[in-house]
């Protein structure tokens, strides 16, 4: 397939963030990591000009291509597959759930909007009943390289990586990098790299808690400045100063320690001893 000067063709629109991924190799590790059968259900963000849904139809019982843009609508409606089915929404506007459930979300999107659409994917962390979440079973989401090593970051890696969109995308998946894709495999040819992230989809939390607003403004606060340490974070938040203080003190935290030192679950631990003594 001459993927590139097919995509050469389309006008490509620089405001939605379109970046065709041009590399065959790279479109069959995708369909060969989707692990498709052929009962599955597909959504995919974002097809552009139709290179992987194309693929996708031809392995999926049923491909559902969420799309903004009305030229690529135009282009994926060339496919003319009987199992395809073409949403002309905004991917942030899509209900998941009508589409049935264990779903698989295969995602090439702009990668000014990463944020919003895993949110909108997974549900926020104190959404307990998000029902896309619950529809979905796995995700293959291509982003900037960068913007991938934040989604796998631990408490371990290096400090700007961790923070709330590594918690957001951990807290109700498993989150892994399969790839790392090169900017030469897209046309236009982006600035960055990018990567492929797979991420499986958990139907209950990664941490079990009381209160999962509390752990929300826990966290917020915990990363509002990364260059005040949690105690001043959570005080400036409005948490009881002295709270804070025997919260840190009884888990032999310092108060000079920094939010992304700490893991998940260290977090979690935090909340729930924190919401103890403000409720005392």
């Amino acid at each position: 397939m001459d993927y590139y000067n097919r995509a050469r063709q389309f006008r490509t629109k620089k405001r939605l963030g379109q970046n065709f991924l041009v590399d065959a190799g790279v479109i069959d590790f995708i369909i060969e990591n989707a692990n498709l059968k052929n009962d599955d259900t597909v959504v995919e963000i974002g097809p552009g000009a139709g290179f992987v849904t194309e693929r996708l139809v031809e392995h999926a019982k049923k491909v559902y291509a969420v799309e903004l843009d009305e030229e690529a609508i135009e282009v994926v409606k060339k496919l003319e597959a009987p199992n395809l089915e073409i949403i002309h929404n905004d991917v942030l506007k899509v209900d998941f759930s009508q589409f049935g459930r264990g779903l698989k979300v295969v995602a090439n999107i702009p990668y000014y909007i990463t944020s919003p659409i895993l949110a909108h994917l997974l549900g926020e962390i104190d959404d307990l009943d998000n029902a896309n979440r619950n529809s979905i079973d796995e995700i293959i989401l291509m982003v900037q390289y960068e913007v991938a090593q934040r989604l796998v970051a631990s408490e371990n890696s290096p400090s700007k990586q961790y923070g709330l969109l590594s918690i957001l995308a951990q807290f109700y998946a498993d989150v892994e990098i399969i790839k790392k894709v090169p900017s030469k495999s897209f046309y236009p040819r982006p600035k960055v790299d990018s990567a492929l992230v797979k991420l499986n989809v958990r139907k209950t939390p990664l941490v079990e808690l009381s209160d999962y607003k509390f752990f929300r403004r826990v966290l917020k606060a915990s990363f509002a400045s990364r260059r005040k340490n949690i105690k001043n974070c959570l005080v400036n938040a409005g948490f009881d100063k002295n709270a804070v203080f025997e919260t840190l003190e009884s888990m032999k935290i310092s108060e000079n320690t920094r939010g992304e030192s700490l893991s998940i679950q260290t977090f979690g631990e935090l909340s729930e001893k924190l919401k103890a003594k403000v409720c005392k």
